[in-house]
């Protein structure tokens, strides 16, 4: 894979490396802020709202990541809290929506705006981005699956950390052969791919009902079932070492919750199927 696009020597600052998870991470957030952009200027509204949203979902997302990760793996952080809080790595998903959502709350109630429908604004970018930056995570080798023998499959001889059969039996707990050495290096499902896909899938349906008139947040929450159920099924081609819940991991908990919070907001809100004019 690519983790690094180029390394640059800087004055004062010294080295400094771009890489291609970051590159993504910037394309994901910007894709967003433009899809936000277009349907409030199709609504009418202020664009400079998407400005606001894109703020405090870029600094809630990436402090409620890494506040998730280092509580997740919390033996690790007790032994280095310096290099877990300041590492690159370690941004875990649920996270960064639990921090994005209040970043965005918080910006949104200062413009004294509708949560509800603003939530229905944004509900089309908040899928692209994922989408995004889950190619991010596929470029530096992160968040793969299980090794898999099926023409699907990829190895990640330089992943973060490589898809060696050593490092998946120790940091994910996969049942691998004992005859096959611990260095040698194993295809994997590209659930990062696989999770691009869907979530691009999800834009579109997003994207296309958008023009229907419904009571504000149910596009929101349909948007929490897709990506709850998109999860769901992830989950079961991961390479996880968190499934405390029998067969379950915990991202699949949080998923199903997710599916029920948003099943059960869509049943509050109902909806209206009848088109609105397109601006």
């Amino acid at each position: 894979m690519y983790p690094e696009l180029i390394t640059l020597d800087l004055p004062v600052l010294g080295r400094f490396t771009i890489t291609t998870f970051g590159v993504m991470m910037a394309i994901a957030f910007l894709a967003g802020y433009q899809v936000i952009r277009v349907e409030l200027r199709r609504q009418g509204r202020d664009e400079q709202l998407a400005g606001d949203i894109l703020l405090g979902a870029l600094v809630g997302g990436i402090l409620g990541a890494k506040i998730y990760y280092v509580l997740l793996n919390w033996p690790l952080t007790v032994h280095d809290p310096i290099g877990m809080l300041t590492s690159r790595s370690g941004l875990v998903w649920y996270g960064g929506l639990i921090g994005g959502a209040f970043g965005v709350i918080w910006m949104l109630r200062r413009r004294g705006q509708n949560i509800a429908e603003m939530a229905d604004v944004a509900a089309p970018g908040l899928a692209l981005s994922y989408a995004l930056g889950r190619v991010g995570c596929f470029l530096v080798g992160d968040d793969y699956g299980r090794p898999t023998d099926s023409w699907v499959g990829i190895a990640f001889p330089n992943g973060q950390p490589p898809s060696t059969a050593g490092n998946l039996r120790r940091a994910f707990g996969v049942d691998i052969p004992a005859e096959i050495p611990d260095g040698q290096v194993l295809s994997v499902y590209p659930t990062q791919l696989f999770e691009t896909g869907i979530s691009l899938v999800i834009f579109f349906v997003l994207w296309r009902l958008r023009f229907r008139d419904r009571r504000a947040g149910w596009l929101f929450s349909l948007w929490l079932v897709l990506a709850g159920c998109e999860r769901l099924f992830i989950e079961f081609f991961r390479a996880k070492d968190d499934r405390f819940f029998g067969a379950l991991s915990l991202a699949q908990v949080l998923s199903i919750g997710l599916i029920g919070l948003g099943a059960w907001l869509m049943s509050r809100l109902g909806s209206d199927t009848r088109e609105t004019s397109r601006k």
